[in-house]
């Protein structure tokens, strides 16, 4: 894709192109544009028409965004418009073809009867587009969004604690392992990619919100896999990015400058109990209980075999039980509590339809994994090992009195 977007260039442009095809294109740069910025020219989507068709582009600094798409193009050209206005307004035209021209100053839109102008935004003071990266990996669509969407669920939005709002990345060989935390739950995801270099090693920490909503508009359908893209900004600081190809579209997203806590010795190894747990029921109770708790309040959790039962109550609303059908193993029972809202979120990324607690004290970290295919049985100390598995969600207890 073409790299001169902050070079001087003819602000009269003309092209017809499918009306789909158009909106598509930008809402899907415009979603990551600032609504607020000191420099209002980066609110605008630069739009490219040359010989291969149209390419629509934005920055702000951190984070860019491309995406070329097939159009009649008579006067090539490059021009700069407010893209979220735009993108509404072509969401709403007729489907019909659109026929788009520019002059020095205005940019009309007509398709069907409907005609707009909107003012052209000067490109003067536009900065330069960090290029892509090279290629440093490929891997699967439904891969990588999985895997993105499960470990974001942990990650911090605490901006005073940068190293908490991003997912670490961590490159060896074929294996690839995402990790987020946010000092209350913590969330690890491994899965295999196709590295360009069979020996890569990286660490690389990207901002969560950010690959997270990358990682939602990729075609999770598609055969090809999307290329990740590592290197050097150049003209933006010569700070870290981390790009994404995928068809038609790439971003880049510059990289958070901390280090990543180790989180090695939160997890668990073996476990003084172990309970399994059917979880759209489990959910549906915690949502139920949960009607009388402050948001987000605790959900005390009662194991004993065959069941677990669910509490919570509030100052002012009264309190609510519900029991549900649960395997429990390695104790007699164990009481424990979670904040409500992190018990749901890693129950909502886990994958099967069953989950596997593995407990060891009720004041200390418990783990959620997707039901392996057998549990572990008693060590001869009567604790159970951690089973082997591609996803660990780890969530610190809220203490009880007493």
């Amino acid at each position: 894709m073409d790299d001169n977007v902050g070079n001087p260039a003819s602000t009269s442009v003309s092209f017809r192109v499918h009306k789909d095809d158009l909106s598509d294109a930008v809402a899907w740069v415009a979603r990551m544009l600032p609504t607020k910025n000191t420099q209002p020219v980066l609110r605008a989507v630069v739009i490219t028409a040359d010989s291969d068709g149209l390419e629509f582009a934005g920055f702000d600094y951190e984070v860019s965004s491309r995406v070329r798409i097939a159009a009649e193009v008579s006067q090539p050209g490059r021009v700069a418009v407010a893209g979220k206005l735009m993108a509404d307004i072509v969401a709403n035209m007729p489907a019909k073809p659109m026929e788009v021209t520019t002059d020095d100053t205005t940019m009309l839109l007509k398709g069907g009867a409907a005609r707009f102008e909107l003012p052209l935004m000067p490109l003067d003071d536009y900065p330069q587009l960090p290029a892509l990266p090279e290629v440093t990996g490929r891997i699967s669509p439904a891969t990588f969004v999985g895997a993105v969407t499960q470990v974001a669920s942990a990650a911090g939005r605490d901006d005073t604690l940068p190293m908490l709002t991003g997912i670490h990345m961590e490159v060896s060989g074929t294996n690839l392992q995402l990790t987020a935390t946010d000092r209350f739950r913590l969330a690890i995801r491994r899965v295999s990619w196709e590295p360009v270099a069979p020996e890569v090693e990286a660490k690389l920490l990207i901002p969560a919100k950010t690959l997270l909503d990358n990682a939602r508009t990729l075609d999770t359908h598609l055969d090809d896999p999307i290329e990740i893209a590592v290197g050097a900004a150049g003209n933006v600081g010569g700070e870290g990015l981390f790009g994404l190809h995928s068809a038609n579209r790439e971003t880049t997203t510059r990289m958070l400058d901390a280090d990543f806590p180790n989180i090695s010795p939160l997890l668990p190894k073996t476990h003084t109990s172990m309970a399994s747990v059917e979880i759209s029921p489990l959910l549906e109770a915690i949502r139920r209980v949960s009607l009388v708790a402050d948001r987000n309040a605790q959900v005390r959790m009662h194991f004993r075999p065959g069941e677990v039962t669910l509490y919570a109550s509030g100052a002012d609303s009264g309190e609510a039980s519900e029991t549900v059908e649960a395997a429990f193993t390695g104790a007699d029972e164990l009481l424990i509590a979670f904040n409500s809202g992190y018990l749901k979120d890693g129950l909502g990324v886990i994958s099967t339809p069953r989950v596997v607690f593995g407990f060891t004290e009720a004041s200390r970290p418990a783990i959620m994994i997707p039901e392996p295919e057998a549990l572990p049985e008693a060590e001869a100390d009567g604790t159970f090992a951690t089973p082997a598995t591609d996803f660990t969600y780890l969530l610190m207890p809220v203490r009880l009195p007493g």
